[in-house]
C-alpha cells in the first residue's frame, strides 16, 4: 500500500505500522525528519527530488513525503467491543463508496473517542491510502471492522442492549434521541441512504434539524455532527 502526505506518515510512523521504503524530498526537513524515524524503525529511506515524486505519487499530491506499507489491518466486533468505557459509541456505515467520506468519518471517530467504525465488505469502500490520507492518521486509531452483513452486526450489538439509531431524514431529532449507555449510529451510502431492511432493524431513526436550502448533508458530515451529540449528551449526565 502507497501512502503519502506528511500528517498520514507521520502517523503511520508514530503508530508502529511497518514501512518497506519512505520516499522523501531532499531539502525538506519535517520530511527528511520522518524518514530517519522510519528508518530507525527498519524502513529503507530514500531522498528524491520533487520530480521523482510527483512520478511515485498516485494522487500528485505527496507533501514531500511517499511511504509503501503493509496493508491495513481490521479488527472484529469483539475488538471493538473490547473498548473500556461507560457508554461506548459504535458508529456503522451502510454501503459507503466514497474513500474521502471514509478517511473523513475515521478521523472524526478518532477525536470524538467512538470505540470503532463497522463497514460492509461489499458494496462500500475498504480502508485504502486515500481513506488513510483523508484521515491524517486516524486510521491508526480507530479500530474498523470489515463485515460481511452490518445487519447481523446491528442484532448482535441490540442483543448487547445498544441503543441502535439510523441517521434518516425522516427521523425525530438528532437531540431529543436518548443516547446514553452504548450506541451504535447508522449511516447510509451517498445518495441512497439507509437501505429499508436495515433501518426497519434499528430501534428508531434520527435527524438532523436544517434550515437551509439543501436538504442533505454529506454522510462524513453528519457522522460527525452525530457523534458530537453523543459525546455531548454524555458530557451532559456527567
Amino acid at each position: 500500500m502507497i501512502v503519502e502526505g506528511k500528517n498520514a506518515v507521520k502517523e503511520l510512523v508514530k503508530a508502529g505500522r511497518t514501512i518497506d521504503k519512505i520516499c522523501v524530498q531532499k531539502g525538506d526537513k519535517m520530511a527528511e525528519a520522518l524518514a530517519l524515524q522510519a528508518k530507525s524503525r527498519g524502513a529503507k529511506a530514500v531522498f528524491c527530488s520533487r520530480e521523482n515524486l510527483d512520478k511515485l505519487s498516485p494522487s500528485g499530491k505527496h507533501q514531500g513525503v511517499v511511504a509503501y506499507t503493509t496493508d491495513f489491518t481490521y479488527s472484529d466486533l469483539d475488538d471493538i467491543l473490547a473498548v473500556a468505557d461507560e457508554g461506548r459509541l459504535v458508529v456503522i456505515l451502510d454501503g459507503v463508496e466514497d474513500p474521502h467520506n471514509l478517511g473523513s468519518i475515521l478521523r472524526s471517530a478518532e477525536c470524538l473517542g467512538a470505540a470503532g467504525v463497522v463497514i460492509g465488505k461489499h458494496r462500500a469502500v475498504a480502508v485504502n491510502d486515500t481513506v488513510i490520507k483523508t484521515s491524517c492518521g486516524a486510521s491508526e486509531y480507530v479500530k474498523v471492522a470489515r463485515v460481511t452483513n452490518i445487519n447481523d452486526v446491528i442484532r448482535d450489538l441490540k442483543d448487547l442492549f445498544f441503543k441502535v439509531y439510523a441517521m434518516d431524514m425522516d427521523g425525530a431529532e438528532l437531540a431529543t434521541a436518548d443516547l446514553s449507555g452504548d450506541v451504535a449510529l447508522v449511516l447510509g451510502a451517498e445518495g441512497k441512504g439507509v437501505s429499508a431492511l436495515t433501518k426497519k432493524l434499528c430501534d428508531g431513526s434520527v435527524r438532523i434539524p436544517m434550515t437551509g436550502q439543501i436538504a442533505s448533508m454529506n454522510v462524513s458530515v453528519a457522522a460527525g455532527v452525530g457523534m458530537y451529540e453523543f459525546v455531548r449528551q454524555k458530557g451532559a449526565k456527567k
